[in-house]
């Protein structure tokens, strides 16, 4: 009696990793969207308008943000590169290092507000837009916090070849990377 082959298995469905990608997409033109909405309010003020005479940011503060969210990224791919190979340690320890990563760049940034000392509401569209921008990036980066916190509890328990959600999870951190660096140029670095 002959038999037929087996047939072949199912090609993966990428759902996490395609989830992630949509999300990026749509952040990506809310982030645009604010950019564009910056310079619009920027140019209609005029130069001298603008910002606030008393304003102070602490650029060290803004530079160190940007300088760990690169870093970041490094440490994610880690943890990709790790979960590939099956060593739950490294990627244990790689999310780990992220999440925290992820927590020192919450700090800094309220650090930056704190130092501001900038009224949400004040007499030009500088205020509103600095803490809207500056508040949108920081809750995409409480998106990610959740994000590495969800990866590293399904690491730590036993799904060490998921590796789509660590893929989504990098994806989503050189997402973040992006958004933070068009934040960090546009409202720290040319103001």
């Amino acid at each position: 009696m002959l038999a037929l082959p087996p047939a072949p298995a199912p090609s993966p469905k990428r759902q996490v990793l395609i989830g992630t990608a949509l999300f990026v997409a749509v952040a990506l033109m809310l982030v645009g969207s604010l950019s564009g909405l910056w310079f619009k309010f920027r140019n209609n003020a005029g130069s001298a308008n603008w910002k606030p005479d008393k304003l102070v940011i602490p650029e060290v503060a803004t530079n160190v943000m940007w300088i760990t969210v690169i870093f970041a990224c490094v440490i994610v791919q880690w943890a990709v590169y790790s979960a590939k190979r099956a060593d739950r340690p490294h990627t244990t320890l790689a999310l780990a290092i992220a999440f925290l990563l992820g927590l020192a760049m919450l700090n800094s940034q309220a650090y930056v507000w704190r130092v501001a000392e900038l009224p949400v509401k004040g007499d030009t569209a500088y205020n509103t837009m600095f803490y809207a921008f500056t508040g949108t990036v920081f809750g995409l980066i409480i998106v990610g916090l959740v994000y590495t916190a969800v990866a590293a509890f399904r690491s730590l328990g036993g799904r060490d070849k998921d590796r789509e959600l660590l893929s989504g999870l990098a994806l989503y951190w050189y997402f973040l990377a992006a958004a933070f660096s068009v934040v960090w140029f546009v409202v720290y670095v040319t103001k």
